[in-house]
């Protein structure tokens, strides 16, 4: 990465970490975009640069974490099928990621609050849905349209939301990665080859 696409990825995440600071503290209704550009030592011009709206700056890390998850699943050997696929690439991004666990409740324990979060991380889903239909049917030599790649898909997502809940309504009681584990191979029972 050059020096200038280093720059802009700085201000991004400063924005980002503006943002989710900025909400926390204040509650997303309360936020406003001139707040955020103001705590991230940016102009209102520059903000629109990088994000169409609060809620992109807020939730931008989830972005993020969705955009690393479909490059794991891209990554992982050709021959794979697709569950064991789906959930060694849920392992390894966890394992890379573990220290950002607050961040991911955060933005979690907001979206829960606020319907405007809420429908842009559900908007969120529906993309990385779509891209990992499409990951799944390669593995298995379907057409993406076909019903068990967006049915796998949708099982997988479901199985990570399931997982971070959990891990709130149990106050981080243990790793998030231990109960992404558990909802994965539960779920996953019935995509596992025998």
């Amino acid at each position: 990465m050059g020096l200038r696409e280093r720059k802009k990825a700085e201000t991004r995440q400063a924005v980002h970490q503006a943002a989710l600071r900025l909400t926390v503290e204040q509650g997303f209704d309360a936020v406003t975009v001139e707040a955020i550009a103001d705590a991230a030592n940016i102009s209102r011009r520059t903000f629109s640069n990088y994000f169409a709206a609060k809620e992109d700056a807020v939730l931008y890390g989830e972005e993020q974490r969705i955009q690393d998850l479909v490059e794991h699943i891209r990554r992982r050997p050709p021959g794979e099928r697709a569950w064991p696929a789906l959930c060694a690439a849920a392992a390894e991004l966890y394992r890379e990621q573990e220290d950002s666990d607050r961040e991911w409740a955060m933005r979690t324990r907001l979206a829960r609050r606020h319907p405007a979060l809420l429908a842009r991380q559900l908007a969120n889903q529906a993309i990385l849905e779509q891209e990992i239909a499409v990951e799944v049917a390669s593995r298995e030599g379907l057409d993406d349209r076909a019903l068990r790649p967006r049915v796998m898909a949708t099982a997988f997502l479901a199985a990570l939301r399931t997982a971070i809940l959990v891990w709130l309504d149990e106050r981080e009681s243990r790793p998030l990665g231990e109960t992404l584990q558990e909802s994965l191979a539960e779920i996953g029972r019935d995509f596992t080859p025998a």
